[in-house]
């Protein structure tokens, strides 16, 4: 029987440790779809057509996540992630994933909105562009990156730009989402909250 859990949210909000967390308390697969426009954005930074990338993607292409984290990467992503005919590649890949027996924990942008709209439990992670910059310099650092705040700052605001303004599935909150906002709640209060999100849902 399947279980699904839809997390959405912008970048470095904490929807992926939530997930992972959510994944791992109850046994669910776990799948990071922005790991997917991530592995198109380089096959497309490496000469290829975004849209063949897309349908030619496989499971084999996400083996190595910390190599698809580079901040080129992650801007190559947001820009593919805008095409249709790239997230209509992508959208079969995930409900396959969705469905699967034993239940799953995808997170993203569009999750609970256009992916899976009728998942059983949906989360909606946020936090100030601020904070957000702030993680996501420090995560950038200890890989090594060269790089500010500032630049950090304006690729998370530009990020979000492109994602909430799409024409196709834009980033929004599902109407029956939970909205976790951790600008201020801590991460290990905010994972607390999924869990009992779920275990509510799953009766």
């Amino acid at each position: 029987m399947s279980f699904t859990v839809a997390i959405d949210g912008p970048a470095a909000a904490g929807k992926g440790t939530i997930a992972r967390a959510v994944a791992a308390e109850f046994g669910f697969a776990h799948l990071d779809t922005g790991l997917l426009y991530r592995a198109v954005g380089r096959r497309m930074l490496a000469g290829e057509d975004p849209v063949t990338a897309a349908q030619a993607l496989r499971a084999d292409d996400l083996g190595d996540p910390d190599a698809l984290r580079t901040p080129e990467i992650a801007r190559a992503a947001s820009q593919v992630a805008v095409i249709p005919e790239v997230r209509a590649a992508m959208t079969d890949f995930q409900r396959a994933f969705a469905y699967r027996a034993g239940g799953a924990v995808l997170d993203g942008r569009d999750i609970g909105t256009v992916i899976c709209p009728e998942a059983q439990v949906k989360l909606f992670v946020t936090a100030s562009a601020e904070v957000r910059a702030e993680r996501r310099l420090s995560e950038l650092l200890a890989a090594g990156h060269e790089t500010d705040y500032a630049t950090v700052l304006a690729d998370v605001k530009a990020r979000d730009a492109r994602d909430a303004g799409r024409a196709t599935s834009p980033m929004v909150a599902a109407e029956d989402a939970l909205t976790l906002d951790t600008t201020e709640l801590s991460i290990p209060a905010a994972v607390a909250r999924a869990f009992a999100e779920v275990a509510a849902k799953r009766g």
